[in-house]
């Protein structure tokens, strides 16, 4: 029976790593894999998903309106697809995360999905916040705050390293605008 996944970490756990990994997994068993990512993530110019260590592949770009049920099964129609692993999954829509489920659900296909679980303000993501309420599977990446401590938490910094209290919820950015702390250091840092 296959499942909705949910892979949730701070940043620099290795999500996308794991992804890639994942679908090497897959692929080298012989069987298809569709790769996702979002649209609003577009740091990358030549692969759609990169990790931090320099692994890289392509994949298709949802944006808010896209409708992955859709999009999906029409590539299944294709090409049977053994596997659906989604990256930056926190810029899902609801709507989206019950369209993944109901691949699950409906066409037999295992989806993957892997994303930060809160903002730089300690809130749920929309994307996650559905995921945590109806994926199958759980899964916590860890990352390692500064103090050896899990990493939960993500903070922004500006420019200079201070952090970062208010702005909108999506800011895309890498090590430059974001350092994961342990819940602690995370308060500490916006007092």
């Amino acid at each position: 029976m296959a499942k909705l996944y949910f892979y949730f970490a701070s940043m620099n756990a290795g999500k996308s790593t794991t992804l890639l990994q994942a679908d090497f997994n897959y692929r080298e068993r012989g069987m298809t894999t569709m790769l996702w990512t979002a649209q609003l993530d577009d740091r990358s110019d030549d692969k759609a998903i990169e990790s931090r260590i320099g692994l890289g592949a392509d994949a298709h770009r949802f944006a808010p309106e896209t409708d992955m049920w859709a999009e999906i099964m029409a590539a299944h129609k294709v090409e049977p697809l053994d596997c659906v692993l989604v990256d930056e999954a926190q810029f899902l829509s609801k709507d989206q995360v019950w369209q993944l489920a109901r691949l699950a659900d409906q066409a037999g296909i295992p989806v993957l999905c892997y994303g930060l679980r809160t903002d730089f303000q300690g809130e749920l993501f929309p994307g996650s916040a559905a995921l945590l309420g109806i994926a199958d599977a759980l899964v916590e990446l860890k990352a390692v705050c500064h103090c050896g401590k899990k990493a939960s938490m993500n903070l922004r910094v500006d420019e200079s390293g201070k952090a970062v209290k208010q702005g909108a919820q999506t800011e895309i950015g890498g090590n430059d605008r974001y350092v994961a702390l342990c819940r602690k250091h995370f308060s500490e840092a916006l007092q």
